[in-house]
């Protein structure tokens, strides 16, 4: 008879096998998301939840180094995939408190249902008053009109009319983050470590955080780009559709919108005129509803700047310290977002890479940057997983500092010191990245992320 093979053997086996880490790890994060659903209100345990999710975060890497360093295994994909499911299932049923956003997503929707534009009028005006209720005191933005694009109001008013209560109102926002998760799956099943790549948006603690408890809306849109950049090299004139609604549910995906027109040959092509006028008359579709408030729209985007500004950046606070006036910091980051887009679009640059540049300037530039926002790049972060980034998503949780302020006496102030330790290890470590990268430390995974890339767009 064969000789069994010795324990230390056996041992290294076992902690080889990538089933057995996504079982380690999946059971780790879970108890410590069960752990965070289990302090309620988490607004009121703003310091355990931090702690509990800056832990997740050290288990959330150490499961990623254990999935990238074992060979790739069916049951490990499963097992990442429940995970991740089951994780969104413990979180769903807080009650959101680190963030009242959806308390104005539902008003929006209970103002449209009881036939009023959202974009007419503010929640504090006095014709409203009638519609007040608990969550109205609660919710932000109360002397401005609604300034989410009109996708996403729509949305808010089917969900006020068919799911009102607080909870259900997360529903759609969860599923659609479990949509980019299915494209993901589908997209990553040709790489050779697909499984590890998947688990960087299935098991992000940001993402499961932001979705499942606070339940932002961005997934929506979020799902838009994902599924747009998913069939672009294919179809650029259905891409350049997907991304103007995910543009009309959040405005981020609008930058990619050049990138796609350009791929479908817009204007010298009728295939991109076609595409030009899908995008069109989406847009059309859902501003018609709106049309009377459409005036208003610039008065309101400009009220929202000036009432929320520097809130957790990291390169604008620097320009605006260097320059001392906000409109020459927005101003600089928004040249360069822009040209972003441009450069991208005239070099039909592959558009994976034109949405994590774009995507990334948008971060580190834009003078408002809540935690929620950087949910957007973990997606991409599957085809680019930088150790900087990813960082960046765990560390955007010391944010949340800033309610023990605002709790104790109503002042609402991010902390400098809070985000020195947010940015500083992210920009370290990406410097760090760009200068092993300039002397060529890691062109074996640049060989393979490209060789991959062609593969995977045989998928779709």
């Amino acid at each position: 008879m064969p000789k069994a093979p010795p324990r230390s053997s056996a041992l290294r086996c076992l902690i080889a096998s990538q089933t057995a880490a996504a079982v380690a790890g999946a059971l780790a994060l879970e108890a410590l998301f069960a752990f965070m659903a289990r302090l309620g209100d988490l607004k009121v345990a703003i310091i355990e939840v931090i702690a509990v999710a800056l832990a997740a975060g050290i288990f959330y890497f150490i499961a990623l180094y254990a999935l990238e360093h074992s060979a790739k295994s069916r049951p490990a994909f499963w097992i990442i995939a429940a995970g991740a499911l089951l994780f969104r299932l413990t979180l769903y049923s807080l009650t959101p408190s680190l963030s009242t956003d959806i308390q104005r997503y539902r008003w929006d929707g209970r103002v449209q249902n009881a036939g009023w534009n959202p974009y007419s009028m503010a929640p504090a005006d006095p014709r409203l008053a009638y519609l007040r209720d608990p969550g109205w005191a609660i919710m932000p933005g109360a002397e401005i009109p609604a300034v989410y694009p009109p996708l996403s109001e729509l949305v808010f008013r089917l969900e006020a009319r068919f799911l009102p209560g607080i909870i259900a109102f997360k529903l759609p926002f969860v599923l659609a983050d479990l949509l980019v998760l299915a494209i993901l799956a589908k997209w990553l099943q040709s790489y050779a470590d697909g499984n590890y790549r998947l688990a960087i948006y299935a098991w992000n603690p940001l993402v499961i955080v932001e979705f499942a408890a606070s339940g932002h809306n961005d997934s929506l849109a979020i799902a838009a780009m994902v599924a747009a950049l998913a069939i672009i090299k294919k179809r650029p004139g259905a891409s350049a559709a997907t991304l103007t609604a995910g543009s009309l549910a959040k405005l981020f995906p609008v930058t990619l919108l050049p990138l796609a027109l350009r791929l479908s040959d817009w204007p010298r092509k009728l295939r991109g005129w076609l595409a030009f006028g899908g995008a069109a008359l989406i847009s059309a579709t859902c501003v018609w509803p709106y049309r009377s408030a459409l005036a208003q729209f610039p008065e309101i985007f400009a009220r929202y700047q000036a009432t929320w500004q520097n809130y957790n950046p990291s390169l604008y606070a620097v320009l605006l310290w260097f320059s001392g006036h906000a409109d020459i910091a927005g101003g600089v980051g928004e040249g360069v977002v822009l040209g972003l887009a441009i450069w991208a679009a005239a070099r039909k640059l592959d558009p994976l890479r034109a949405a994590f540049l774009i995507l990334g300037a948008i971060l580190m530039l834009a003078p408002n940057t809540y935690s929620w926002y950087f949910t957007w790049i973990v997606p991409l972060l599957c085809f680019f997983p930088s150790p900087a980034w990813l960082l960046l998503t765990i560390l955007q949780f010391l944010s949340y500092k800033v309610l023990i302020e605002y709790q104790i006496n109503g002042i609402w102030h991010f902390d400098p010191y809070f985000q020195w330790l947010t940015y500083a290890p992210f920009y370290a470590l990406l410097a760090g990245e760009a200068f092993l990268n300039r002397r060529g430390r890691q062109p074996a995974r640049v060989l393979a992320e490209q060789s991959a890339g062609e593969a995977v767009r045989e998928t779709f």
